[in-house]
């Protein structure tokens, strides 16, 4: 019990010593701006110039505003920007052309006015190893280790960011394996337990302790003799038969692969009142941002390269074969981390509408007044809210006026691996996300793969005819792929797909690679 008594008091004494560092260096630094997300979006129009904004669409149908789903009125700009036309007007033709020339304009207009630039000064990450241990996922035997990565805040020291991912891999592999990134919460499968003796002495000294502490509970203890603080853990991933598809991890696990659950909200918070805090703010001191700076989107993909650069450094990790993925807002942020960062092999993107693999020029479901509005625009850049405007210094600007579209950031994405991911309306994948305007920008977005050696849909590239095709029928003969499943608001019935597609074109590269 004494070493228990130490270990409070040593907690005790650092949390008050790191109370007092921070509050000394309180003084020395501007304290962190606590706006609301009402104040922080209202401080960005004034910024821009921005008097009022044009509402986004409601999802409710019965609503006076509520959003079209007509497909005779989707189309009210129907002319994307070019995607192999340089701004002088030359056409990209080859492959160096694209790398040296086209490809960082695209770059460009996406960081300035749509998800911001990550800055110079965006401090390192060092990773460590909070957990590292051996665990079964169903009856596959892992390495599971739980990781933080610590963001240096010297520059700053009111602020902490430390971003949490855990990594599993297989532990009878006989060398390093492909790793699928995934945008989620950060946990181990399946936590190692004590033995029953073990666990009895923890809830008999815990017990003494709280009685210690609070004598009233000795008669608790007593009229419930049974009852134990600690309970024997469950195993959290079930190792017998069960309906459908096995769960993602037990699917990756068995075709050989790894996984990592990276944490976005370690990274930054999903909403404006966090943009003076998170990495976001950290690097502005906690001050709020300026109108090109990055917003949450761009945040989280920053996030998972750091991921990517600890990944690396693990020999369990073949780091040339790590896929990024995630659904809807997650799904969003995965396909701008394949985009700005190419060390990213493969991308499974989910049911990312809006801000994602939709058309912004397209008039159905969410609209960019929806990522203008209060309710979105911190996932952008502060730049963003200018296509919303109804009524600012510069006029008003709407959809059209967006030097870029979804068709150039898939395009991003070649020659690597990309594989765009929707369910159906019926199923709860929603018709807001624009399943029809996702796909006319993927087959838009074909040309570039074709540039660069790879294959596109195989459907031609008239992304103004281009219609869906049937649900469960996928396009998957290239590194550009498509499916829409018959499920809902999730790619889980796709990851099977997702892995046969990925083993499959891995295969032939590793072919290819082998008879040159």
């Amino acid at each position: 019990m004494k070493k228990v008594f130490y270990l409070l008091f040593a907690l005790a004494v650092s949390s008050a010593s790191a109370q007092q560092a921070t509050t000394g260096a309180a003084g020395k630094y501007p304290p962190v701006v606590n706006y609301t997300t009402q104040q922080d979006h209202q401080q960005m129009m004034q910024q821009l110039g921005i008097k009022t904004l044009r509402p986004g669409p409601s999802g409710d149908e019965s609503a006076p505003n509520h959003a079209n789903y007509d497909e005779a009125l989707a189309n009210p700009y129907p002319n994307l920007p070019e995607l192999l036309t340089l701004k002088n007007g030359k056409k990209v033709k080859t492959p160096e052309m694209w790398w040296q020339q086209r490809r960082p304009e695209i770059v460009e207009d996406f960081e300035r006015e749509v998800y911001g630039r990550v800055p110079r000064n965006v401090p390192k990450v060092t990773w460590k190893t909070l957990i590292s241990e051996r665990e079964y996922v169903g009856w596959t035997p892992v390495n599971a280790k739980q990781l933080e990565g610590v963001v240096d805040n010297s520059e700053y020291p009111l602020l902490d960011v430390k971003i949490a991912m855990t990594v599993v891999t297989p532990a009878n592999a006989k060398g390093p394996v492909p790793v699928l990134m995934m945008f989620g919460r950060s946990a181990l499968p399946a936590p190692a337990q004590p033995p029953k003796e073990s666990l009895e002495k923890i809830n008999a000294a815990l017990k003494e302790l709280l009685v210690k502490t609070d004598p009233s509970l000795q008669a608790v203890f007593e009229q419930y003799p049974a009852y134990n603080p600690i309970a024997p853990a469950t195993t959290a991933t079930a190792r017998g038969p069960q309906d459908g598809d096995p769960p993602t991890p037990q699917q990756l696990l068995a075709a050989g692969w790894g996984y990592a659950l990276i944490e976005p909200g370690s990274i930054q918070a999903d909403n404006g009142a966090g943009l003076t805090k998170g990495i976001i703010g950290l690097v502005n001191k906690g001050q709020p941002r300026k109108p090109d700076d990055w917003g949450a989107l761009r945040a989280w993909a920053w996030g998972a390269s750091r991921g990517l650069d600890y990944l690396e450094t693990d020999p369990a990790v073949d780091a040339k074969r790590v896929g990024i993925e995630g659904v809807s807002r997650y799904g969003k942020a995965a396909l701008v981390a394949m985009a700005f960062d190419q060390r990213f092999y493969m991308g499974l993107i989910g049911s990312s509408g809006e801000g994602g693999a939709k058309l912004h020029r397209r008039n159905f479901g969410e609209a960019v007044e929806n990522l203008t509005g209060s309710g979105g625009y911190h996932w952008m850049s502060g730049n963003f809210l200018k296509y919303g405007a109804a009524e600012a210094a510069f006029g008003s600007k709407t959809a059209n006026d967006i030097p870029v579209d979804a068709h150039q950031l898939i395009a991003l994405c070649a020659p690597r691996l990309t594989f765009i991911s929707y369910g159906i309306p019926e199923r709860g994948d929603a018709r807001w996300l624009d399943q029809q305007g996702s796909y006319m920008a993927t087959v838009a977005a074909g040309p570039a793969f074709q540039l660069l050696g790879a294959r596109d849909l195989g459907v031609g590239h008239d992304y103004k005819t281009a219609k869906m095709p049937s649900v469960n029928v996928g396009q998957l003969d290239g590194e550009l792929a498509w499916r829409q499943h018959d499920g809902g608001h999730t790619d889980a019935p796709n990851v099977k797909h997702f892995i046969q597609w990925a083993n499959k074109l891995m295969k032939e590269q590793a072919a290819t690679k082998a008879n040159r």
